[in-house]
């Protein structure tokens, strides 16, 4: 009998030690697109770590809804993305941006269509034009 009142007494210990209370904060920063093809960068807040998260969906199939996360652990990775997207902008057709995950390439197609950017990350794409481009350099810069 008094083993069944200790082993009562610890439970309540054990089983709460399973679960953690973890508070996240998940803020928009910017949202480029909505409808069919979505760009969002929103910033996660933990308790006591701060990330930041360009989401998009997959332009390599038209059927599919395949949405990537790009991940930056830091504010300084995330300005590494910025400063790559201002380096483009003031280079040539061509020029690639590349990084350890991902890579952005300039596209120039023609003076109607103005400049475009491609993003590759883990098997998937996105573009985006200049505008949007200066959007994501603008919302970036003022963190």
């Amino acid at each position: 009998m008094k083993k069944l009142i200790w082993i009562s007494l610890f439970i309540p210990f054990f089983g709460k030690a399973q679960f953690k209370i973890v508070n996240i904060s998940t803020t928009n920063l910017l949202e480029l697109r909505q409808d069919t093809w979505p760009i969002n960068l929103q910033k996660i807040t933990k308790a006591t770590d701060t990330s930041y998260v360009l989401s998009f969906r997959t332009q390599e199939y038209t059927n599919a809804k395949i949405m990537k996360t790009l991940r930056f652990g830091s504010l300084e990775q995330l300005k590494y993305f910025q400063k790559g997207l201002s380096t483009l902008k003031t280079g040539n057709t061509g020029d690639v941006a590349e990084f350890r995950d991902y890579t952005i390439k300039r596209v120039d197609l023609n003076k109607k269509e103005g400049v475009w950017y491609t993003l590759t990350f883990d098997g998937g794409l996105t573009n985006f034009q200049q505008m949007e481009a200066d959007q994501m350099i603008a919302a970036i810069n003022k963190l």
